[in-house]
C-alpha cells in the first residue's frame, strides 16, 4: 500500500508507463514509506562496480539510515522515482534540492543534485533516459529550473545519459569527478532527441508483436471450431515460420501434440522463450493468463477476448486493470476484442488473426480498429474485379478492437521506417491522442502516404470500448488539420483503397495537368469532367475510337507520357466487338510497354466491365515478394474475402515477383473513381512537396513577450479563468502589435455623443448586445456618422427597433477603411491543441463552414496558405474587377495571433471580430480574449503510455 511521506500528499499523477529502448514497458512512480523492502531488494541486485559509481566508494549494503532517507521524500525539495517491472524496482533515480552553496535548500532555490541507479540486468535499456525525463518534469512542476550531476570519469554510461539528453549544459572536471550542469527547459534539440527516442522504443515494441519468433495460442479447444483453434489453424496454414504452441489448461496430462503443434495445459510449461501469446479465453479467465505469460516472460499479447470496455462500465474497469496487470510485466497488449494481426513477410508468415486465409504479400500497412472493417478492406485489396484489382498486397495488418495500449500511434511509429511498407491505410474510428497522432501522420507522410478513413465522425461520441480525450473541434476541423499535417484523408473504405492501390503501384504526379486518351468519346467526356470538379487540369481528350487496336493504345499512351505539357495519364477503355477486335492481354501488354519507358508519371486505367483487361493490367507484373505455395482448400470451402456473387476461383499468382518488375496499372470501374484517387495523390504530391521546404515562424520586434507575461499573471490571479474587458484585451494584443480600433460605450445619446467628439467624426453606431453582436445584417450597426444629428437619429432609430439602451449596449467607433470582413479566431482544444482559424465574417463562415484552420505555430507559409484556402477567397484578390485587399497584412495578423497564443498557452482563446482587411493596411473591429490556467501539454512532458 503507498501513501504520502512527509509534507505532500502522494502526487499519483507523477505514476506514468513507459515503453523502453527494447520495447518492453516499466512502469515509473514515486518511491514512498512502504517501499523499503523492494529498495533493499533493489539494491542487493546491483553489482559492486554499479554501486561503486553510484556512491563514489565500496557500498555493499544499504544501512537503515540510507533505506529511511531513500524512501521519505517530501515530493517538492527531496523526490525519488523508481522504474518497476513485475512490482519490483529496476532503477531508481532521485533529486535534492540545493542552495547556492550546494547544501539542501528549500525554495527559492531552483537548482537540485540528481542521480541514478539502474540494476544491471536492465542497463541498456534505456531506463535511465527515461527516468531523466520523468524527474526532470517533476522538478520543473515543482519550480526547479537546474539540475546539477556528479559523475566518475569511467562512468561513462551515465555520462552518456545526461550529454545526449539535448538540454543546455555546462561541463566541468574538479577532484577527480565531472560535474555536469543543465538547464531543464525544454530545448528544439531535448524535444527531438526525445521524439527520437519515443519512435524508436515504440516501433520495438510493435515489431515485438509483429515478428515473434515463438507464438502459444491460449484457448485451443480439444475439437474443431472456436476462436483459438481457428487461429492456431489459421497460423499453421500461413505457415509461421516460428515456433507454435497450443495451451489450454484443459487439455488431458497426456495429450502432447494438436494438429501437428506442441500441446502444453500452461505456458508455465513451456520450457523454451514465448514471444507472443493469442489469448482466446472466456475474460473472466484472462487475468490468470496474462499472470503466467508475465511470469515465463512473454514480450506481448493478442487478446482476441471480448466483455470488456465494449460491453458496458464493468467491462471498462476490466479492460483498465487488464492493461495495468500486462504493462506491470513489461508486456503491450494489442485489444481486447481484437480481430488480429498478421504479417506476410516471407521470414514470418504471421496470420494471428481471424482470417482464414493470408492476404497476398505486397507493400501497403493496413491498421483497422474495426475487425469487420478489417475484413472488408482484406477483402477488398484481395478482390480483382469490382473496383480496383490486382495483386498489390499487405505487409502487415492490425486490428486493434478496443485498442485499450497498442494504438495506431504505435503503429504509425513501426510503418515510418519499416522497409517492407510504401503506403500506409488506417481506418479509425477515434483518434486517442489527436495532438501526438498529427505530429506522427506529419513525420511518416513526409516518407511515404498515410490515407485515413474516420468512422463514427458524425456520431458525437467514440464507439462503445474506445477511452479518448474530448475535442470540441469540429470533425471539418479534425480533418483539415489532419490534411494539413500531409493526412489523405477519405470518407469511405472504397476511396481509401481506390487511393492506396493509386499510390502503391504509380509514381507521385508532378502537378495536376491529366492527359485522358481512349477509344470512348463520351468515358473520355466523363472523366474530362470529373477531373474539373475535382480541380484538376485536364486536357482535351484524345478519341482513338472504338477500332483502336493495341498498337494505337501504346503509342497513344507514348505521345501523352512524354508530353511536358502532361503531369499524369487517364487511359478509358471499352470492350469492343468483332473479330478483329483487342484482346484484353494484348492492351495490358501494350498499355505496361508504353509506362515502362517511361515511368517517371502515373497511369490509370478507367475500364467497363472488363475484368479480363484488370486482371491482365497486374498478373504479369507485382512489387509484392512471391507467396509461398499454399496447402489445398477443401472443395467446399469459399474464397474468405470474395463476396458470393463474385466468381469463386482463386486468382493466380503473379508470374513474376521480382523487386525490378515494373508498378502495376490500377484500373478502375467508374471514371469518378479514378479521378478522385489521382486528385489525392496531386494534392498529397504538392503538400511533400511544400513539407520539404517548411516554412519559418517570424520574430517581430515590438513584441513585448514579458510584459505580456506579467499582465496574464496578475489578471489570472484574480480567478482561475475569465473573459478579459474591453481595455485588459486592447492592452494584452497591444504587446503582440495588434492594435484595436477603440470603442466607447454610448449608454445615452449624450454619452454617444461625448463618445464621437472625442474620437472624431464620422463614426460608426453599433449594437453590442449578444443577440446583436456581429449581426449587421439584422440593422444592429450604422454607419459613416458625419455629424451630431445624423448620430442623435441613428441612436433614436436603434432604440426604437430593439429596445433601451441598456437592452442594446450601444457603443460608437471610428470609422475604418472600408474593405473585406474577416474573422480570425485560436482556441486551445484539449485533444488537438492550439488551432487558428480565419474565415469571412458572416454568412460565408458561419452558414456554410468557409473556415479554414492551421496548428499553431503557425509559419509564414501556413498563413500564406491558410488565407488563400478558403472558398470565398477570391473576395480578397480582386473578384470581379474589385480592388485586392492587402493580404500581406492579414498574414502578418495571423502569425502574430499565432505567436501571442504559443508563448502564452494561458491565452485559451481568442476572437478577432470583425477584422476589415482594406487596399492598404487593415482594421481590427473588435476583440475578445479569454485566460485560464494552462492546460497540460503532453506534448512537451515526458514519454508516457496512455492511461486508461
Amino acid at each position: 500500500m503507498q501513501s504520502a511521506s512527509d509534507r505532500h500528499e502522494y502526487p499519483a499523477h507523477w505514476e506514468a508507463d513507459v515503453v523502453l529502448r527494447d520495447g518492453g514497458t516499466a512502469r515509473i512512480r514515486p518511491i514512498t514509506v512502504d517501499d523499503a523492502e523492494r529498495l533493499v531488494s533493489f539494491y542487493e541486485q546491483v553489482s559492486d562496480e554499479s554501486k561503486y559509481y553510484r556512491f563514489f566508494a565500496p557500498y555493499p549494503r544499504l544501512s537503515a539510515k540510507d533505506v529511511h532517507r531513500f524512501t521519505h521524500h517530501d515530493f517538492v525539495d527531496r523526490v525519488g522515482l523508481a522504474a518497476t517491472v513485475g512490482g519490483e524496482f529496476i532503477a531508481t533515480v532521485r533529486y535534492d534540492r540545493i542552495g547556492a552553496d550546494g547544501m539542501p535548500a528549500s525554495a527559492p532555490a531552483d537548482e537540485a543534485e540528481v542521480a541514478f541507479l539502474v540494476q544491471d540486468a536492465h542497463q541498456g535499456r534505456g531506463v535511465a533516459s527515461a527516468l531523466l525525463e520523468h524527474i526532470a518534469a517533476v522538478a520543473r512542476e515543482r519550480d526547479i529550473r537546474r539540475f546539477a550531476a556528479e559523475v566518475l570519469p569511467a562512468n561513462t554510461k551515465m555520462i552518456k545519459v545526461f550529454t545526449d539528453a539535448g538540454y543546455t549544459q555546462k561541463r566541468s572536471f574538479e577532484d577527480g569527478v565531472v560535474r555536469l550542469e543543465f538547464d531543464l527547459e525544454p530545448t528544439d534539440r531535448s524535444l527531438a532527441v526525445q521524439y527520437a527516442r519515443e519512435q524508436r522504443a515504440e516501433a520495438r515494441s510493435v515489431r515485438r508483436l509483429l515478428v515473434p519468433g515463438s507464438v502459444a495460442v491460449i484457448g485451443v479447444g480439444r475439437t474443431p471450431g472456436g476462436v483459438g483453434r481457428a487461429v492456431l489453424g489459421n497460423l499453421r496454414e500461413a505457415g509461421f515460420t516460428g515456433r507454435l504452441y497450443a495451451v489450454n489448461k484443459a487439455f488431458p496430462e497426456d495429450l502432447k501434440e494438436l494438429d501437428g503443434v506442441a500441446a502444453h495445459r500452461s505456458v508455465r510449461e513451456i520450457e523454451e522463450q514465448v514471444d507472443l501469446a493469442v489469448v482466446a479465453v472466456p475474460a473472466a479467465h484472462v487475468p490468470d493468463v496474462v499472470a503466467e505469460c508475465g511470469e515465463h516472460g512473454v514480450q506481448g499479447l493478442v487478446v482476441l477476448s471480448a466483455g470488456y470496455a465494449e460491453s458496458g462500465p464493468d467491462g471498462r474497469g476490466r479492460q483498465r486493470e487488464l492493461v495495468r496487470h500486462a504493462r506491470a510485466y513489461g508486456m503491450r497488449i494489442i485489444g481486447p476484442n481484437a480481430f488480429g494481426i498478421i504479417n506476410t513477410s516471407a521470414d514470418v508468415r504471421l496470420n494471428a488473426s481471424l482470417a482464414p486465409e493470408m492476404p497476398r504479400p505486397g507493400r501497403i500497412g493496413l491498421f483497422a480498429q474495426s475487425g469487420a472493417i478489417g475484413i472488408a478492406l482484406l477483402s477488398r485489396l484481395h478482390r480483382r474485379g469490382g473496383g480496383v484489382t490486382g495483386v498489390t498486397g499487405v505487409s502487415t495488418f492490425v486490428s486493434s478492437g478496443n485498442r485499450a495500449d497498442v494504438s495506431g500511434n504505435d503503429v504509425l511509429q513501426y510503418w515510418y521506417d519499416d522497409p517492407d511498407t510504401d503506403v500506409v491505410l488506417m481506418y479509425l474510428e477515434s483518434i486517442g491522442n489527436p495532438r501526438k497522432f498529427t505530429r506522427l501522420a506529419r513525420r511518416t507522410a513526409a516518407a511515404k502516404p498515410l490515407v485515413v478513413v474516420q468512422g463514427a465522425r458524425h456520431g458525437g461520441a467514440a464507439p462503445q470500448g474506445h477511452t479518448v480525450r474530448v475535442t470540441r473541434l469540429p470533425h471539418a476541423t479534425v480533418s483539415a488539420l489532419l490534411r494539413q499535417a500531409g493526412v489523405i484523408r477519405v470518407d469511405t473504405i472504397t476511396e481509401l483503397v481506390d487511393a492506396g492501390l493509386l499510390l502503391a503501384r504509380q509514381p507521385l504526379p508532378a502537378g495536376p495537368r491529366v492527359a485522358i486518351l481512349g477509344n470512348s468519346e463520351s468515358l473520355g467526356l466523363l472523366t474530362y469532367d470529373a477531373c474539373l470538379s475535382e480541380g484538376l487540369r485536364p486536357l482535351p481528350p484524345l478519341d482513338l475510337t472504338t477500332a483502336a487496336s493495341a498498337a494505337d493504345f501504346h503509342d497513344a499512351l507514348s505521345r501523352a507520357l512524354a508530353d511536358e505539357t502532361c503531369d499524369a495519364v487517364v487511359v478509358t477503355a471499352i470492350p469492343a466487338i468483332g473479330d478483329a477486335s483487342t484482346g484484353d492481354a494484348e492492351l495490358a501488354q501494350a498499355l505496361r510497354s508504353a509506362a515502362e519507358r517511361m515511368p517517371g508519371k502515373p497511369v490509370l486505367v478507367v475500364h467497363v466491365e472488363l475484368g479480363g483487361l484488370a486482371a491482365a493490367l497486374s498478373a504479369a507484373a507485382s512489387t509484392a515478394p512471391r507467396a509461398r505455395p499454399k496447402a489445398p482448400a477443401t472443395a467446399t470451402r469459399a474464397h474468405p474475402f470474395r463476396p458470393l456473387d463474385f466468381p469463386a476461383e482463386t486468382p493466380p499468382e503473379p508470374a513474376d515477383a521480382s523487386e525490378d518488375t515494373p508498378r502495376l496499372i490500377p484500373a478502375y470501374p467508374a471514371a469518378e473513381r479514378a479521378v478522385r484517387a489521382l486528385a489525392e495523390a496531386v494534392k498529397y504530391a504538392q503538400w511533400r512537396r511544400e513539407a520539404a521546404e517548411p516554412g519559418k515562424v517570424p520574430e517581430y520586434e515590438d513584441v513585448d513577450e514579458k510584459g505580456a507575461a506579467r499582465l496574464i499573471g496578475g489578471l489570472l490571479a484574480r480567478g482561475q479563468g475569465l473573459t478579459l474587458g474591453t481595455d485588459e484585451t486592447c492592452d494584452l494584443l497591444g504587446k503582440y502589435g495588434i492594435q484595436v480600433h477603440r470603442a466607447l460605450h454610448a449608454p445615452s445619446p449624450d454619452a454617444a455623443a461625448d463618445a464621437a467628439r472625442t474620437l472624431g467624426y464620422p463614426v460608426a453606431l453599433k449594437a453590442t448586445a449578444p443577440h446583436l453582436r456581429h449581426r449587421a445584417d439584422l440593422g444592429g450597426v450604422r454607419l459613416d456618422l458625419a455629424d451630431e444629428e445624423q448620430l442623435r437619429r441613428a441612436y433614436a432609430e436603434l432604440s426604437e427597433l430593439f429596445g433601451r439602451p441598456e437592452e442594446l449596449r450601444p457603443v460608437v467607433q471610428s470609422m475604418a477603411p472600408r474593405g473585406v470582413d474577416t474573422v480570425v479566431r485560436a482556441v486551445i482544444d484539449p485533444a488537438a491543441g492550439a488551432v487558428l482559424s480565419f474565415g469571412l465574417a458572416g454568412a460565408a463562415s458561419q452558414l456554410l463552414g468557409d473556415t479554414a484552420h492551421r496548428l499553431i505555430p503557425v509559419t509564414d507559409r501556413d498563413a500564406t496558405s491558410i488565407v488563400r484556402s478558403i472558398r470565398t477567397a477570391p473576395l480578397l484578390f480582386g473578384w470581379r474587377g474589385s480592388t485586392p485587399v492587402d493580404t500581406p497584412a492579414l498574414e502578418e495578423l495571423l502569425l502574430r495571433v499565432s505567436r501571442l497564443v504559443d508563448d502564452h498557452p494561458e491565452v485559451v482563446a481568442v476572437t478577432l471580430e470583425p477584422v476589415v482587411v482594406a487596399t492598404h493596411g487593415l482594421s481590427v473591429l473588435g476583440a475578445s480574449v479569454r485566460l485560464a490556467p494552462p492546460p497540460a501539454r503532453d506534448d512537451l512532458g515526458p514519454r508516457t503510455l496512455p492511461t486508461y
